[in-house]
């Protein structure tokens, strides 16, 4: 199978009706027709749900080397956070305050989260912003998509377009911390009106702005396709290798005030290194004028390691792979020093199907999507003071498995009853099937069998008040399983189910967009992040029973004259735990009413941009979060502070007559005002017995991710 894949990226992709216009139904909304890879998941601008879209005109300006998740910083409802501190590695994304573990990703309709761990993660694919065509974020439940439910949000993305015309492109940028991204790409344009060749490579450096913090990225981007009559075929290989030295345990409060840039790890080699390769092919063939039909496949290959030095670690934990150091007496300590590498070696296959009908009042979907994973965890010695007697290096001191299948089927549409009324509706069917065996990084066997049957309904109205205006409402219900990590924290953890209410209005004409939406998320034990860590820096998440997400979420964006914009958006909510109980001084305690970690009740975004001409932008960029909790006790050691960063943004675009047919020069500098903040962290207890052994003291501790001070990009891009 792998080597039939691989011979899948080979193909030259084809694909379906020339890149020409169609128009949303109710509202008139331009789409690109390579949307048709997405069109199942995607939705248009008069549906019942909050989204926003972004262009890949948007995203180049600002894509310096940053990650995906910095890059939508500025979208409502957003944070993000870099465990390095620059926007480039390991970097996470929170939308209406849920993690990345409960927001789904698709690229080009297949699911990209993690299967077992339910997260993404950007730093496997280094630079792919410079291959995305355009994304969707939709927040919320959302349309019926691929893969895991959207809990918080889903971002579904779509990669570069067809070109009609040959080009090459060479971009590199330079800036703080040591940070170099090189990228070229090229594309073949359209060959006999038929075929067309993509790619890039990219290679990005960056020393972090915590200490030792780096980043050594590489990855690639390969697409074909083939356009003829109703036929659209796409083809795609891209994937990345990351290393990146440990910065995901963060610093406590004491060392912020020491150092606030410091590492405690000093092992040259605690590195993560990790590669991942996709294999996507994508068919599209239109019956007629009605029906059309999309077939999706997918192969993902994941395998990497991270290692760690070890000192003074118990014996016990590998299984007799190693031997006890001898202290002064020649008497056996039952600890030694050594450096381990904890493995996953994992593949991933997907099946999509579609089938869709559109006529002037009616637009209907059928879609499935089959996946099947496994993955491999396994931990090995390469290095210890002395092995055992039977025992050599790379001897695997634990070997697990954990196997996943996933079955969805939905039918959705949407119906012009008049035309000013349009109904929606959407029902959902998916089946998850979770088995592991083996042992965990702890020696502790891990035997799961479980099966989860969902139905997740959706149904919506919009109503076109004029035709500058639309109100719309939606109720959508999301179930969601839980993760590996939640099973190895909690062999008893429960699914979580969401009833998800909105409320909005849309307001567009001439140079102004108004968008106001009003959310209410109503959970039902709901998966929260605890605030602390595994020992390789996975969130913990435990069920929080009832609980409730309220809010109002407001954009904007006026033009007021040729020359000046202003784009903003807000979001006020309330995010609560109806009720937390939780151990404290070896009593259960009942902290009521709480805030839900890492929600904020106010954010808010503002980006005042200038453009004296069509090839020139400046854009002054400013971002508030408000103050938020770590865990769900409401803690004082928990609370992060609020803050409270503005970013400035340059683009200018020159058009010579010879050898080049544009040269852009971009620049962008990170926290002018040079602000110390914090976005991300974590929040631990623990029962301390030793000042008195008769009585048992919970005490916590935190901590911290601090994020850059004033720091700069500068790009340079040449397109021949």
């Amino acid at each position: 199978m792998k080597n039939f894949i691989y011979f899948l990226s080979l193909i030259i992709s084809f694909n379906l009706f020339s890149q020409e216009k169609i128009l949303d139904t109710l509202q008139g909304t331009k789409q690109n027709l390579d949307e048709v890879i997405v069109q199942s998941i995607r939705v248009k601008y008069s549906a019942p749900f909050s989204h926003s879209n972004i262009s890949k005109t948007e995203l180049s300006l600002k894509n310096l080397g940053q990650d995906l998740p910095i890059l939508l910083n500025f979208l409502p409802s957003v944070v993000t956070t870099s465990d390095a501190g620059a926007g480039i590695g390991y970097t996470g994304i929170r939308i209406r305050g849920v993690s990345a573990q409960s927001t789904n990703i698709t690229i080009n309709g297949i699911p990209f989260n993690d299967t077992e761990s339910l997260g993404t993660y950007w730093v496997n694919l280094p630079d792919f912003t410079s291959s995305i065509e355009s994304l969707q974020v939709q927040r919320g439940v959302g349309t019926s998509t691929n893969g895991s439910g959207a809990f918080g949000a889903s971002i579904n993305i779509l990669t570069d377009a067809v070109s009609e015309e040959a080009y090459a492109e060479i971009s590199n940028s330079v800036g703080s911390y040591n940070t170099y991204k090189n990228t070229v790409k090229f594309s073949t344009g359209k060959i006999n009106d038929v075929f067309e060749l993509s790619g890039r490579l990219s290679k990005i450096d960056s020393d972090g702005y915590i200490d030792r913090a780096f980043s050594d990225l590489k990855s690639y981007f390969l697409q074909g396709s083939y356009l003829k009559g109703s036929t659209f075929i796409k083809a795609l290989a891209f994937g990345g290798h990351e290393k990146t030295y440990q910065s995901w345990n963060g610093v406590s409060k004491d060392q912020i005030l020491e150092n606030r840039r410091q590492n405690p790890y000093t092992y040259e080699n605690e590195i993560d290194n990790y590669k991942q390769d996709h294999y996507q092919f994508h068919w599209n063939e239109k019956l007629n004028q009605s029906w059309s039909t999309n077939i999706g496949l997918n192969y993902t290959y994941g395998r990497g390691y991270f290692e760690q030095f070890r000192k003074d670690d118990s014996v016990k934990t590998y299984g007799g792979i190693v031997e006890s150091d001898l202290d002064a007496n020649g008497l056996k300590t039952e600890t030694t020093d050594l450096i381990r590498r904890r493995w996953l070696d994992n593949d991933f296959y997907v099946l999509n199907a579609s089938l869709n009908y559109q006529s002037t009042v009616l637009n209907m979907t059928f879609s499935s999507s089959y996946s099947t994973y496994s993955g491999d965890h396994f931990g090995e010695v390469i290095w210890a003071r002395q092995f055992g007697k039977n025992a050599s290096i790379r001897d695997r001191y634990y070997e697990g498995n954990g196997k996943k299948s996933d079955f969805s089927i939905f039918t959705k549409a949407s119906y012009l009853l008049n035309e000013k009324t349009e109904l929606y509706g959407d029902l959902q069917l998916r089946n998850v099937g979770y088995k592991t065996t083996g042992l965990t990084s702890d020696l502790v066997n891990m035997v799961i069998d479980q099966s989860y049957s969902f139905f997740n309904p959706k149904f919506g109205l919009s109503y076109k008040l004029n035709s500058d205006s639309i109100l719309y409402g939606s109720y959508s219900r999301a179930n969601r399983e839980p993760s590996r990590s939640d099973y190895e924290s909690n062999p008893n953890i429960k699914p979580e189910q969401l009833n998800d209410f909105e409320f909005g209005w849309r307001f567009r004409k001439d140079g102004l967009k108004f968008n106001f939406n009003s959310y209410f998320m109503q959970y039902n034990e709901q998966l929260v992040l605890t605030g602390a860590l595994d020992d390789v820096g996975t969130p913990i998440r435990t069920n929080s029973g009832s609980s409730y997400r309220l809010g109002i979420e407001a954009d904007l964006k006026v033009k007021l004259s040729d020359f000046f914009t202003i784009n903003s958006n807000m979001t006020i909510s309330s995010n609560k735990n109806k009720q937390i109980l939780s151990q404290k001084d070896g009593k259960i305690f009942d902290f009521g009413k709480t805030n839900i970690s890492f929600s904020p009740d106010f954010m808010t975004s503002n980006a005042i941009v200038f453009s004296p001409k069509d090839n020139f932008n400046l854009s002054f960029l400013s971002k508030y979060v408000g103050t938020q909790y770590m865990g769900n006790t409401d803690a004082l050691n928990s609370k992060l502070d609020s803050y409270f960063v503005n970013d400035f943004n340059i683009s200018y675009e020159i058009n010579p007559n010879k050898i080049f047919k544009s040269i852009v020069i971009s620049g962008l500098v990170n926290n002018i005002f040079d602000v110390e903040y914090v976005s991300n962290g974590y929040y631990y207890t623990y029962d301390d017995t030793w000042s008195n052994p008769s009585q048992v003291k919970t005490l916590d501790g935190a901590g911290y991710y601090p994020q850059a001070t004033r720091n700069f990009l500068l790009g340079l891009t040449l397109k021949f």
